[in-house]
């Protein structure tokens, strides 16, 4: 088992999260391959579009519905800082995830987040679990409680 996989397990029982973590057989490095995987639409797989704090190390995490991009203008105005967008030698080096494989949960170091408000249409929707073949399902509400994710609009 990955480290990465690892600590996601870890935080979300740290967090009294109760999750079945599915590995997939097939690439779901985007959001459609992710969706068409799980039989689901779009917009109930979450993105982790990451981005830094011009002038620190600190990352930001916009947790936002698969169809959707992320406005640079709104989230930096929702965070309060100017945001660059995260490099994958960055993201990886300060959250400890490749790209595709971004979780809300065990990141190596603190991130601020940020949840799309469209992410709460649904029942459940599907996060990333620390690679890019493994996900599990949640309830919008629930995850942004356990992970502290303030829902505000960013979306371009």
């Amino acid at each position: 088992m990955s480290k990465s996989l690892k600590r996601v397990k870890a935080e979300a029982k740290a967090l009294g999260l109760s999750i079945n973590i599915i590995r997939e057989d097939v690439v779901t490095t985007t959001a459609q391959l992710a969706a068409n995987a799980r039989g689901c639409g779009v917009n109930q797989i979450v993105k982790s579009i990451l981005f830094r704090e011009e002038g620190s190390e600190r990352h930001v995490l916009f947790l936002t519905a698969g169809g959707n991009k992320v406005s640079q203008a709104k989230a930096e105005a929702v965070c309060r800082h100017a945001l660059a967008r995260a490099d994958a030698a960055s993201i990886r080096a300060y959250t400890g995830f490749a790209i595709g494989g971004v979780s809300p949960l065990g990141h190596l170091n603190p991130v601020a987040k940020f949840m799309d408000p469209s992410l709460m249409d649904f029942p459940t929707i599907w996060a990333a679990a620390g690679t890019p073949n493994h996900v599990f399902e949640i309830k919008p509400a629930l995850l942004a409680e356990k992970t502290g994710a303030v829902i505000v609009d960013f979306i371009e």
